[in-house]
């Protein structure tokens, strides 16, 4: 069975062959430009302690993190959106090992910058049993250090995609988070972190495994 990031990148070489050079081009240079940045360096690690939020799920509810530490560790997640074929895969390896979790007593919850209606549509799709939260605006994605603006290149490159980031984003189309997973324990303090600017990489479900085990 492949590691999450060997399918990634699988995916990721098939569909290099299917996007017109300029376009490459468009993503290669942004996505250089953002790594350079030094985001992921101001993305929240482990000793930090999580922020605090209360956003709704998927279905209306109000979820706070809060409530969620009570009943133990917290695994969090941020993914750009229902749009991004890398955030379903990483979402739906997520829901294949949600068993694994919550043997370990654990709770899983997805945030995007999406409206709710869009993150329902994306529950439904892969029947995932976790949270699926909307942060419109990226407040929260901010207070962990990883929201960014798309340059304009890009984001015009996703309008042509179809992508509407206006629409799905709540009037929010150009910001959105890194790919980040936290592993919170419950005194509310980060204990595995994983963010990186390149959304073709995501946390491997089996190392989040393994530091849910670390906590003992």
């Amino acid at each position: 069975m492949l590691s999450l990031n060997a399918e990634l990148r699988a995916f990721y070489d098939a569909r290099q062959q299917q996007i017109p050079a300029e376009v490459r081009e468009v993503m290669r240079r942004s996505g250089q430009a953002l790594a350079d940045s030094g985001q992921s360096d101001r993305a929240l690690t482990v000793g930090d302690q999580a922020p605090r939020f209360r956003l709704p799920s998927a279905t209306g509810r109000t979820t706070a993190l809060d409530d969620l530490l009570a009943d133990g560790p917290v695994v969090l997640t941020f993914y750009r959106g229902a749009w991004c074929p890398y955030c379903n895969l990483a979402l739906r390896a997520l829901q294949q090992h949600h068993t694994d979790i919550t043997a370990r007593d654990a709770r899983l919850v997805a945030v995007s910058p999406q409206i709710p209606d869009e993150s329902l549509t994306l529950t439904e799709k892969h029947d995932l049993a976790f949270d699926v939260l909307s942060d419109i605006g990226s407040d929260t994605a901010k207070q962990y250090g990883l929201a960014f603006d798309l340059p304009d290149d890009l984001a015009a490159v996703y309008d042509k995609l179809g992508f509407d980031l206006q629409r799905v984003n709540g009037g929010h189309p150009r910001t959105l988070p890194l790919p980040a997973t936290y592993v919170i324990d419950g005194t509310g303090t980060i204990r595995w972190a994983f963010a990186d600017t390149d959304y073709t990489k995501r946390a491997e479900p089996a190392d989040i495994i393994t530091a849910l085990d670390a906590l003992g």
